[in-house]
């Protein structure tokens, strides 16, 4: 059964619209310097706003701006729902926390803070009583949403299902985490540079309008492209470092081409994972020199967006599909001086692209591949 796309919402440092894949294509970042925490310092981030962004909020935001794209509306009793969060609400916990320290009596319904709030808020927006899941699997998290939204609609269970991730990760406790691991850029996101520092929070979200190709036809539905297959495996090796010889990461890269029926030489365009870190870029290189050594076109939007975790992978999906839309391919923002032998884009480069690779990357070894191509 084909799976296409017919509507996209995307929030990000970038904006709050589709209009954001204009500034991307410019090579602009939303990347600032910020201290939304007095104790933690000023940090390089990707803020929506100037101060960090509620989770409900964005979740409510991007499902709005993905219905519209579709010329979809409320009620939709039959929509399944698979939107994943790896941080959850972790912001208000670590605010309800403090709040009971000071006073115990004044504390709300933590109730409403259940890690599947993303999923569950956007079940009772559109008021569907269909399948509503809620995965969470660090930053392979959006990719592993939309794949799951793909079987929904594979297996009959549903005709609609609005996939991806929201996120919300700047919080005391993820910083302080974070710079506990060294992993924190000091000034900026440089994905594969030469002078790449460490990874940049940023906060967004991505949701795609997933749809049996007999719906989209049904409602005239316009549509952006087609979800062809993905791949997940685990690497099993360390609770933050990618395994050196990325062996379970081709794995996954293989068995997303395998299902989608394609060869590495039929992808014209790869959304790296690229988050500027030391470790993840070499070994993301290497998969990506082993997979394709014939070359393939690749960028990391993390320059322009940051790491926005959980969320990452289905801004990439989005980013993906406008670029089939456009026949653009977005720049790798950021990147000045290639440390590796890649054919990275630097500037938007025109491109008749057809398929195009999402690749997610996250901790405790989780990865993730996405195809999509141009629908006939």
């Amino acid at each position: 059964m084909e799976v296409v796309v017919t509507g996209l919402g995307l929030i990000s440092g970038l904006g709050v619209t589709l209009e954001t894949w204009g500034k991307l294509l410019s090579g602009y970042t939303s990347i600032r310097q910020h201290q939304p925490f007095s104790e933690l310092g000023c940090w390089p981030l990707a803020l929506v706003s100037q101060q960090p962004s509620d989770l409900k909020w964005l979740t409510h935001q991007v499902v709005a701006s993905a219905l519209q794209d579709a010329n979809l509306a409320p009620p939709l009793p039959g929509c399944g729902v698979v939107i994943g969060s790896s941080r959850g609400y972790q912001a208000k916990w670590e605010s309800l926390a403090h709040q009971y320290w000071q006073s115990p009596s004044l504390v709300p319904n933590w109730l409403d803070t259940l890690p599947n709030i993303a999923a569950t808020t956007a079940a009772h927006q559109i008021r569907t009583t269909g399948p509503v899941l809620a995965p969470m699997a660090a930053c392979a998290t959006g990719l592993w949403a939309i794949a799951q939204g793909f079987e929904l609609l594979q297996t009959g269970q549903c005709q609609q299902v609005i996939a991806g991730a929201a996120e919300a990760p700047v919080t005391p406790l993820t910083l302080a985490g974070f710079k506990q691991l060294g992993a924190l850029a000091k000034t900026g996101a440089y994905p594969f540079d030469c002078r790449r520092e460490g990874l940049v929070l940023g906060e967004g979200a991505a949701v795609l309008v997933l749809e049996t190709l007999a719906s989209a036809r049904q409602r005239r539905a316009k549509i952006y492209g087609q979800v062809l297959g993905f791949g997940l495996t685990a690497d099993a090796y360390h609770v933050s470092a990618p395994e050196p010889q990325r062996q379970a990461a081709i794995a996954a890269v293989q068995d997303c081409l395998k299902r989608s029926g394609l060869s590495a030489s039929s992808i014209g365009y790869v959304h790296a994972h690229g988050t500027g870190t030391q470790l993840n870029d070499q070994a993301e290189a290497h998969l990506l020199q082993t997979l394709f050594p014939s070359g393939v076109a690749v960028s990391s939007t993390k320059g322009a967006t940051g790491h926005t975790l959980g969320a990452s992978g289905a801004i990439g999906a989005a980013f993906c599909l406008m670029a089939l839309q456009h026949q653009i391919l977005p720049p790798c923002v950021g990147l000045r001086q290639s440390a590796f032998d890649l054919d990275l884009i630097t500037t938007s480069r025109p491109y008749p692209v057809d398929t195009a690779l999402c690749l997610s990357f996250g901790f405790g070894g989780q990865n993730a591949v996405l195809a999509v191509g141009a629908i006939d």
